[in-house]
């Protein structure tokens, strides 16, 4: 195995760089550290694909990564035979920069393999993907998106026939591939545009929007509270300059919506997000333009959507300002609307469930057994809950109505097997015009949920960790939790602590007692004497520890205090 000095080397010698890339490399060659940093190892390719900065090297974004992993992708697809290739590969892109090179440099590498192709013409959410992959029973998909990460990132995101991301086994299949191939010879490749003229490549758009949207739409539960409401609901929506643009507008005014103010400088696509720092909609700061707008029109609701459509985060007017509805709280406001208003129409299922990630608010739970509805979590991440679905399904158990995570994912209807901004979106419109009829705003409507299932209050903190060096101390932190676990945790006793990586549950005073009904994956979760979990887990994405404090009180103050208590604890770890 080379060092990094001798991959640096290896790349500047490499005739497959153009001349842009070649001096990018070659204005390093004095950086030790940013050498080190491009060519230590290569990006790790994991059940979400790969993700990173836009630079030369391998441990970064860019051609030779994309068409090296693509055509150990190819190579796992053809190992299924001919009817697989046949079958074939979606393709999708969002608005980041190089999205469409790398795109289309992807499709002539399955192209060039023998892998049929469906390619979109232009962005589409991440949702749509996955609904191809469903609607024209691909093989598998791929998605060029970083989701919601800064503008420097892009990312390569990958399905398998299901619609879900890919499962571990074909992960390491395609990494195993990727460690048998040469980056710069390994690869088949061909001409885009004579395979798109030899029927190697199929271009798919609007045909498949409008199949799409005829899903999206089948989920709405009451049309008719959207109707009455219409006259007097303003939403205002920011796709923060992503592929929601187009679809989400769409569905709500094929709703119902009359009243739809879109925030005219996010509208424009744009991969350099020139009016936000962050296009993740779960950074208040961002929806500075959506208040604004919002004050002028007098809107109730502002409904954000990332850059690849998949996450929703929505503010709600309260006085003269507007307020975050968390991740947590539309999780919990969309199940009890869903629920109730399926319940009103007669079309909740007998054996109704839902899935929620071990990181969302335990308010879920709550939800769900006061009205009879069958709940199960599962690890972080939708290819989990996609495959608890179909358990359901293959096993004739439950019938899922909804599934959705904190990190504002949310998932209905059987069409795609991923989080879904467009539906949810949509979905989010139905609920708020069902409660204006009431003369409630979705903040007055958590309120009344907090009244009737009891006080949850949810924070999520962030230990960034960036660089070599913050990997090790992400590794040395959890490492050190594991081995010497904290018997309190801000004053109060650990009662329990569930580690997922090898599914054991140890209880104070008792030792190992029992096992989780999954595990696998780096999560340590701390049940604690008051009722509250401390959940630790390195981002599988981002260079950073995430901490979830998930807590239970008498109320909202009492809630807040115990937050602020474990939030103190825990960024003291990180530093």
């Amino acid at each position: 195995m080379r060092n990094y000095k001798e991959e640096y080397q290896r790349w500047l010698d490499s005739p497959a760089l153009s001349d842009a890339e070649w001096k990018e490399l070659d204005a390093i060659r004095e950086d030790e550290k940013e050498i080190e940093s491009r060519f230590f190892a290569p990006l790790e390719f994991g059940t979400a694909g790969l993700r990173g900065t836009m630079k030369v090297g391998l441990h970064h974004m860019n051609v030779h990564v994309i068409r090296w992993a693509t055509q150990a992708f190819a190579n796992v697809i053809c190992a299924e035979g001919e009817e697989a290739k046949e079958r074939g590969i979606a393709i999708a892109h969002d608005c980041r920069l190089n999205g469409e090179d790398f795109a289309r440099e992807a499709a002539c590498v399955m192209a060039a393999n023998g892998v049929h192709v469906r390619i979109f013409d232009a962005l589409r959410p991440t949702p749509e993907l996955s609904f191809a992959v469903r609607y024209y029973g691909c093989t598998a998909g791929l998605n060029v998106t970083a989701s919601h990460n800064p503008k420097e990132y892009n990312g390569y995101k990958v399905y398998w026939s299901d619609g879900a991301q890919l499962p571990p086994r074909h992960a390491e299949a395609i990494a195993r591939q990727m460690d048998a191939i040469d980056i710069f010879s390994g690869f088949k490749t061909c001409d885009f545009d004579e395979a798109v003229q030899k029927g190697l490549i199929e271009v798919i758009g609007e045909e498949t929007d409008e199949a799409f949207l005829e899903r999206v739409l089948a989920q709405a539960i009451d049309p008719e509270a959207v109707k009455q409401a219409a006259d007097n609901l303003k939403i205002v929506y920011t796709p923060f300059h992503g592929c929601g643009y187009k679809l989400v507008p769409e569905a709500l005014k094929r709703l119902g919506i009359k009243h739809l103010f879109p925030v005219p400088e996010q509208m424009v696509i744009d991969g350099n997000f020139p009016t936000v720092v962050s296009p993740n909609p779960e950074n208040p700061e961002g929806f500075y333009l959506a208040v604004d707008l919002a004050k002028k029109v007098g809107s109730d609701l502002i409904i954000g959507t990332d850059p690849d459509s998949d996450r929703i985060g929505t503010m709600v007017r309260k006085g003269d300002e507007y307020v975050t509805i968390t991740g947590n709280q539309m999780g919990v406001l969309l199940l009890d609307y869903i629920i109730q208003a399926r319940k009103a129409t007669g079309k909740l299922p007998a054996n109704a469930g839902a899935v929620a990630s071990i990181v969302t608010t335990g308010m879920a739970r709550t939800v769900c057994e006061r009205n009879g509805v069958h709940f199960e979590d599962t690890f972080t991440g939708f290819k989990f809950m996609a495959e608890r679905i179909a358990e359901w399904e293959a096993a004739g158990s439950w019938q899922y109505i909804f599934a959705y995570e904190e990190s504002y994912g949310y998932m209905v209807g059987d069409y795609v097997r991923d989080k879904d901004a467009v539906t949810a979106s949509m979905m989010v419109a139905e609920m708020a015009a069902h409660y204006s009829l009431k003369g409630m705003t979705l903040l007055d409507a958590m309120n009344a949920l907090y009244e009737k299932y009891g006080w949850f209050a949810e924070k999520t903190v962030n230990l960034v960790m960036p660089g070599l060096e913050g990997m090790a101390k992400m590794k040395a932190i959890m490492d050190n939790m594991r081995a010497n676990p904290p018997e309190e945790i801000a004053g109060e006793a650990v009662i329990r602590l569930r580690d997922y990586l090898d599914g054991s549950i140890d209880v104070k005073g008792l030792g190992k007692v029992d096992r989780t009904p999954f595990f696998g994956s780096n999560v340590l979760y701390f049940e604690l004497a008051d009722g509250s979990s401390f959940i630790v887990r390195p981002s599988g994405t981002e260079p950073k520890i995430k901490v979830y404090l998930l807590v239970r009180g008498k109320n909202s103050d009492d809630c807040a205090a115990k937050v602020e208590k474990y939030k103190e604890f825990t960024e003291a770890i990180g530093k």
